[in-house]
């Protein structure tokens, strides 16, 4: 061979193996029972399949777009948050002694641990759980929360 032909021949060679298109694959895309949505590069047994070619495939840019900050949605205050307000508003005395009951009872919750409290059916005595110590702590800070930064 001479060396026209060879470079021919390499320049050739160069050529297909670039080649985009020698490159492509089919793939198949599918929608299962579930309504899952599937690609394979293998047509799926018994299914209708969409054909798709690798080349046809708009690639998308990844990791180059940033999302998008959501409208800040105002907060839409529960009916106790509602009620609380009410009461700041209309009477600061009252708010007053919410605050200082729910300090005082937070204050006795975390210093007691072996609590007792009336049962609101039987009208007895009776020991209180580390649950209902725990829920009630939750009420006191959410009663001072609500009362006490005002």
């Amino acid at each position: 061979m001479n060396i026209m032909t060879r470079k021919s021949f390499c320049a050739l060679l160069l050529v297909l193996f670039f080649c985009p298109t020698l490159f492509a694959t089919t793939i198949y895309k599918w929608v299962d029972e579930k309504g899952v949505t599937h690609y394979s590069q293998q047509m799926p047994p018994e299914k209708q399949a969409e054909k798709l070619y690798s080349e046809d495939i708009e690639q998308q840019r990844v990791g180059f777009v940033a999302p998008s900050a959501s409208a800040a949605k105002e907060p839409v205050p529960s009916e106790m948050e509602a009620a609380a307000n009410e009461i700041n508003q209309k009477d600061k005395e009252q708010a007053k002694m919410i605050c200082d009951s729910a300090t005082h009872q937070l204050n006795v919750l975390n210093t007691h641990t072996n609590l007792t409290r009336k049962n609101a059916q039987t009208g007895e005595m009776e020991k209180m759980t580390e649950e209902q110590r725990q829920e009630q702590i939750a009420a006191q800070q959410e009663r001072i929360r609500l009362f006490c930064t005002q």
